[in-house]
Parts: C-alpha cells; sequence; structure tokens
C-alpha cells in the first residue's frame, strides 16, 4: 500500500514473480470485473460509490490464497479495509516523499481521476495535503518500505529484496 505513484504495482508484481505467487493489482481488478475503468466508475457512482465497490472487491480478493495484492491508494483510509488487510496479512506501506511521488506521477500514463488536470504545483499542494490524511492509515501497516529512490530496475530488485528480508521471506 502507499500513496499513487509509489511503486506499488512494480514492487508488488516483482514480488510476486519472486516468489511465485500471483499478483493482483485490486483497481485492475475492480476494472476486469466491472467491465469499465475506474476512472469512469469515478464518473458515474462518484467517490463514495467507488469505494464501496473497492472495498467489496478487497474482500473478494482476499479470499485468494498465496498472491500479492497492490491496493489502491485509497483502499486503506476507508471503512475498516486497514484492520481487515493486517488481519489478514503482511502490509508493507510503500514511502515516497511528496516530491517523488510527483515525479512519477507526471511521468505516469494512467489517467487517475484524483489528478487529472492539476499543474505541477497543484499536484505537489495536493499530494502533500493528502499524505497529511493519509499517512495515519498508511503507518497502520506492519512494515514501511521507503521507495524514494525507485527509479530504475536495479532498484526495483534491490527494494524488493528488502521486502524480502523484512518480510522474513527465503524464497
Amino acid at each position: 500500500m502507499g500513496y499513487m505513484g509509489a511503486g506499488k504495482t512494480t514492487v508488488g508484481r516483482q514480488l510476486a514473480m519472486n516468489l511465485g505467487l500471483q499478483f493482483y493489482d485490486l483497481d485492475w481488478y475492480i476494472e476486469m470485473r466491472y467491465h469499465t475503468r475506474v476512472a469512469d466508475i469515478f464518473a458515474k457512482d462518484g467517490e463514495e460509490g467507488f469505494r464501496e465497490i473497492e472495498r467489496n472487491m478487497l474482500h473478494e480478493v482476499a479470499e485468494f490464497e498465496d498472491v500479492v495484492l497492490s491496493c489502491g491508494g485509497g483502499t486503506p483510509c476507508f471503512f475498516d479495509n486497514m484492520e481487515y488487510m493486517n488481519s489478514l496479512a503482511d502490509t508493507v506501506y510503500l514511502q515516497a516523499r511528496p516530491e517523488v511521488l510527483a515525479m512519477h506521477l507526471k511521468m505516469g500514463k494512467i489517467e487517475r481521476p484524483l489528478i487529472k488536470g492539476k499543474s505541477d504545483e497543484e499536484l505537489l499542494q495536493y499530494i502533500k495535503e493528502s499524505l497529511q490524511k493519509r499517512e495515519p492509515f498508511y503507518k497502520k501497516a506492519k512494515y514501511t518500505l521507503d521507495v524514494s529512490l525507485l527509479d530504475n530496475y536495479d532498484k526495483i530488485k534491490t527494494s524488493v529484496k528488502l521486502l524480502k528480508e523484512t518480510l522474513k521471506i527465503n524464497a
């Protein structure tokens, strides 16, 4: 878990491959199950409607065995999602500085409804304000991994190795 642009999908996918497990990105799972994009769900049902769907899909994926799950940046912050995830799994907060997140999000090609149309300055301010609200939830994760320098494949591999050591996984 972590803020959008932290590398949850990148690190999660690499960890799953490394461990020989299935990888799920919760947003992608929602899109597959609902046959529509998350942005369209936001547009149609608003954030509240999306968060309800997200919670239901989190509970559905939680029934799967031997998976690595990357949840959306807001997932831990709504309902009892954080407590639910902690009760079932080892949770990891991928932490990055706001400036790093802004850089990743500007480079990313994924349309993100919460930041669409923001200037660079507005984006950085939005991230800082959002992190202030979200970090109390993220910090409830069992583990934290600083991913501020996650800018190439070798650093991703190093982060996965550190994550495995943190989780005491010897695979």
